[in-house]
């Protein structure tokens, strides 16, 4: 049995758990601002990888606020396990004491789940780009802004480590019982609808090749979360 919390409580909880959140990004931001050309480094690989062409800018503030969002790009990236945490800390009161066992091994699943979505996004960024690129043949010449490219890098590595977290709150819902895994199995045709469309929604991109680069491993995802519902919620 959980004990009850009033509206205010909830409300203090929150903010609590948002206060240490946005620390933990204002902490990695710092750290992100310090190593930013190390980070824009890294995010103009795969677009070297793709053209020959180099990053242009133009206006004199575009580096300043391009290192600013940069620095609060590697702060989010860094301080996502403690974000995923805070999460889970607020959700626990909800929860009992049998349910509250899983947020620890969750908070960690979440968090190499994000990373290695991050990961997959980025060496699929490269492949994106090309394929974009492609459209132009030899009547078009790229020109592409460093705002621009950083920001679609950005929304679209992000976007891959936001889709890998969806297998953690099925496995969620089942530990509180709200689906089962057979639910889960028989519904395979809509899930691969959602994903499909889901994945269409998430990637800045658009292009065909992006959406089976993420749509195939949330579907594999699917079904993994339909194995370890079977598996750990059942034992």
């Amino acid at each position: 049995m959980t004990s009850r919390m009033s509206l205010m409580d909830h409300l203090v909880e929150l903010r609590s758990r948002l206060i240490k959140s946005l620390v933990a990004v204002a902490v990695g931001s710092v750290v992100g601002f310090i190593f930013y050309r190390d980070i824009l480094a890294v995010l103009a690989k795969p677009y070297e990888g793709a053209t020959d062409q180099p990053l242009a800018f133009f206006q004199p503030t575009e580096p300043f606020s391009l290192a600013l969002r940069v620095a609060l790009f590697g702060g989010f990236i860094i301080a996502s396990p403690v974000i995923m945490y805070q999460v889970w800390r607020f959700i626990g009161p909800a929860l009992t004491n049998r349910e509250r066992r899983y947020v620890y091994p969750l908070s960690a699943v979440m968090a190499l789940l994000f990373m290695s979505g991050v990961a997959l996004g980025y060496y699929t960024l490269p492949l994106a780009l090309r394929v974009l690129f492609s459209f132009a043949g030899d009547l078009l010449q790229e020109t592409v802004g460093v705002n621009f490219y950083f920001s679609f890098a950005m929304r679209f590595i992000l976007a891959f480590g936001l889709a890998f977290q969806f297998p953690v709150f099925l496995f969620a819902a089942a530990a509180l019982g709200l689906i089962s895994s057979r639910a889960l199995r028989e519904q395979r045709r809509w899930a691969v609808v959602v994903v499909v469309v889901a994945a269409a929604l998430m990637t800045p991109g658009g292009d065909p090749i992006t959406l089976l680069m993420l749509s195939t491993p949330m579907y594999l995802l699917y079904e993994a979360s339909i194995l370890s519902i079977r598996l750990i919620l059942k034992r």
